[in-house]
């Protein structure tokens, strides 16, 4: 590809209000452009590398039996997936229900159920690449955190949990082999709650909006919407009677704590919450009135994953009142009646620690009232009784004991292992030998391509622009042509362009009349694995001149032996990325 004809021109300048460095440079280097909040067009420089990417997981994902399918982008509403508020919804000119697919789980089931019957047609591996839209909130970072992108999805089914173990470990090797030939670093986390088991794939930047727990003495790692930790439990002491004492503005825990001059850890702290989920009837609310002591936070998502909800909002000071509690000094004691004349329904949630703390001070319902030794079991019950709490910096590991810590990152690909739970409420069952109905397990695996753009763009870069792995790189080799006074260097490098593409080479040729200075500006800006120039100052030097975008080194090659050089330089950048020794300046 001549850069003369290439559509998309390079910017010397981001636009204004630009964050991520991904962002600035595939915008500066003319790979995608905004076309709106959140969405983008892809340019051909990022619909190559974009096609390379999805080759290489197509190609891992094959090694291991896998089958390439399709499945539609826009599927009835109850196949749509659960995505609450971020989906995109919508009906056809016959008033049916339709939704932009936010995840394919149900849509296969539907697939699967007319396709597999018998034990024979077990184990299965299919996979599709699609686009998928969800109505972020505030989508940033540019591909980071887009509306709308491109993902992978993968689904493994088998007859058992044996099968299903080895079918979800061959997955797990096949990401983590096509994100090194990627050259992106990732470290896999944990990501189920209670007995589930998922897994996601995180490359840690500052930019990323998914916060990880990690332990650096025995190496567990968990995204923190899912991660647990030692709890410190209360001493064991004798329940004592309630006594209600005044607490004049003490409407938070700090100003609680300060006041009654005791831990943060003897209080419990009441949460509220609004559950609006989907039913038969409509859009149904329940309020949820949750307690956990005052020296934890609430995991929303463990709380969600524990009522089983996807669209949870925090309570209105009306809302708490019609409960019966008051906003800042609250707690469930004394309210059973009141909950019940509630006019929506009303969920207690307490965390597992709060029953092993005695004697907390909670809320006496009352302005400016605060109660002594509270008791769970005592003074109040719960309708659900979870670990809620979020992992904190400092917090113990549990598997070890010792500080966690809290970083950021992006999750590129996820896995989840379904339920055999799942498989019966979808019908999903096949026949054994003697004949005996038993539920297909199944496992969702997904990557989000164009995200992974966007991390390999974040990971290598430098000051001048992107530093592309070859395994992904639009073209191997920038070709830039100096023409000199008598244009012999111009005629060499249209010569040396037309060699290195008969070898089979991929090459974008800069043969515009600019000077040397834009050319290789432009060269680093868009950051191809390796820069060859043929100038008249390299020809006066023996040949043409190569450089790695990764390196600072020059040579000067014969220009009858580029063309082999050119690819002995891309085979070793290759071997390099598949033994992970890849990587930018």
């Amino acid at each position: 590809m001549r850069l003369s004809s290439l559509f998309g021109v390079t910017l010397r300048e981001a636009p204004a209000g630009v964050e991520s460095a991904s962002h600035q440079l595939l915008l500066r280097a003319g790979f995608v452009r905004p076309i709106g909040t959140g969405l983008f067009a892809y340019l051909p420089l990022a619909r190559r590398a974009l096609v390379k990417i999805e080759h290489v997981l197509r190609e891992e994902l094959s090694a291991i039996g896998g089958q390439e399918m399709q499945l539609p982008v826009v599927l009835p509403a109850e196949l749509a997936g659960a995505a609450g508020a971020e989906a995109a919804r919508f009906t056809d000119r016959k008033a049916r229900d339709l939704a932009l697919a936010a995840s394919w789980e149900a849509a296969i089931a539907e697939v699967v159920r007319s396709e597999i019957r018998s034990h024979r047609q077990l184990p299965q591996l299919v996979f599709h690449v699609q686009s998928q839209f969800r109505d972020e909130l505030r989508p940033r970072a540019g591909l980071l955190n887009a509306r709308e992108f491109t993902a992978l999805q993968a689904f493994a089914l088998a007859a058992d949990d044996a099968g299903m173990q080895a079918q979800y470990g061959a997955l797990r090797e096949a990401w983590l082999r096509a994100f090194r030939r990627c050259a992106l670093p990732v470290i896999m986390v944990e990501a189920g709650m209670g007995d589930a088991v998922a897994h996601r794939f995180v490359y840690l930047t500052p930019e990323g909006e998914d916060e990880i727990v990690a332990c650096d003495a025995c190496g567990y790692a968990a995204d923190r919407r899912a991660a647990t930790f030692r709890k410190p439990l209360g001493n064991a002491e004798p329940l004592r009677p309630i006594e209600k004492v005044a607490t004049p503005d003490a409407k938070t825990i700090e100003a609680l704590a300060r006041f009654l001059a005791i831990p943060r850890r003897k209080t419990a702290k009441a949460v509220f919450l609004v559950a609006t989920d989907d039913a038969a009837e409509g859009r149904q609310a329940r309020f949820v009135f949750v307690v956990i002591r005052g020296d934890m936070e609430v995991n929303t998502a463990k709380l969600a994953a524990a009522l089983g909800t996807t669209d949870l909002r925090p309570a209105t000071d009306d809302e708490i009142r019609a409960a019966g509690a008051e906003p800042g000094y609250a707690s469930p004691v004394g309210l059973a009646e009141q909950i019940h004349r509630s006019p929506l329904p009303v969920v207690v949630v307490v965390d597992d620690a709060v029953p092993a703390s005695p004697n907390l001070v909670a809320g006496a319902n009352v302005p400016g009232y605060h109660l002594l030794n509270t008791n769970y079991g005592r003074d109040y019950t719960a309708h659900i009784v979870a670990d809620i709490a979020a992992a904190g910096e400092g917090d113990a590991c549990p598997r070890c004991g010792a500080p966690l810590r809290l970083t950021q990152g992006v999750a590129v690909g996820r896995m989840r292992w379904l339920s055999a739970s799942y498989a019966e409420a979808m019908r999903l069952a096949y026949r054994t030998a003697d004949g005996a109905s038993r539920p297909v397990m199944m496992a969702s695996a997904g990557v989000g391509v164009s995200r992974l753009l966007a991390c390999i763009a974040e990971a290598h870069h430098d000051d001048n622009g992107l530093i592309w792995p070859p395994s992904v790189a639009p073209y191997g080799v920038h070709l830039v042509a100096l023409a000199g006074r008598d244009g012999d260097a111009l005629a060499k490098a249209e010569a040396l362009y037309r060699d290195l593409q008969r070898a089979g080479i991929e090459v974008l040729f800069d043969d515009r009349a600019e000077s040397p200075g834009v050319k290789f500006a432009d060269a680093d800006l868009i950051g191809l694995p390796l820069r060859v120039t043929v100038a008249p100052k390299s020809l006066a030097a023996g040949g043409v001149e190569f450089k790695r975008r990764d390196a600072e080194a020059r040579e000067i090659v014969p220009l009858g032996d580029a063309v082999e050089h050119a690819r002995r330089m891309l085979d070793q950048m290759a071997a390099e990325v598949e033994a992970g020794a890849w990587h930018a300046l």
